[in-house]
């Protein structure tokens, strides 16, 4: 017996990258998680969407999942509104028809074989207490702002005054990305955490 399929609303958000969009549902997908996917072979590990969505439409580069919205970035000149329509409708249709989002076991195998694919900003009870600093601005300040313009800023490293984040979703290669790294978030670790001297990009 086929199960009904569930009622989903869906619609779409600019983001400062000019080539990601972001696809907005009345549902979960992921809740208070991300994950981020730059090829097929990532995807196929862990979320039969992001897998779908690679291989249904060659201009994708980059797909990222986080609580109500997946941000899926092209590799092509075309205009977003050429492809929409069809991208928005897979989605939905695939969500509606209650397939398999993220495999929540392969994700966490994924985590325990390779920890930094986990949330990097959680804080941990052996974190250095400047780090936990660090993570706590980000999760407080930084977090909620990159979110919803579709991405994501991580901890990855903190090194002799230099924090390192990663870039993930619409914030991975955004032509804005450098200056709200240095003129945002730089300038709040700065200000709220004295220990830091420069915050650098890490590109995954």
């Amino acid at each position: 017996m086929s199960t009904p399929n569930r009622i989903v609303s869906i619609y779409t958000e600019d983001t400062p990258n000019p080539q990601a969009i972001k696809f907005v549902l009345n549902r979960m997908l992921f809740p208070q998680s991300s994950a981020d996917f730059t090829t097929l072979e990532e995807a196929e590990a862990v979320s039969p969407l992001a897998t779908k969505l690679f291989k249904d439409y060659d201009f994708v580069s980059n797909v990222f999942i986080m609580n109500n919205f997946v941000t899926v970035t092209k590799k092509v000149a075309e205009p977003w509104y050429e492809l929409i329509p069809d991208l928005r409708e897979a989605i939905k249709t695939y969500i509606s028809e209650g397939h398999t989002i993220i495999d929540t076991d392969a994700y966490a195998k994924a985590v325990a074989e390779n920890p930094s694919s986990a949330n990097p900003n959680v804080i941990r009870e052996d974190d250095e207490e400047v780090v936990k600093k660090i993570k706590e601005m980000l999760t407080k300040y930084v977090q909620p702002a990159v979110e919803g313009d579709g991405g994501s800023v991580v901890f990855r490293s903190f090194d002799q005054g230099i924090v390192r984040l990663g870039m993930q979703g619409a914030c991975s290669g955004c032509p804005s990305s450098s200056i709200t790294l240095k003129s945002g978030i730089e300038g709040l670790l700065k200000r709220m955490v004295p220990e830091v001297e420069s915050v650098e990009a890490e590109m995954l």
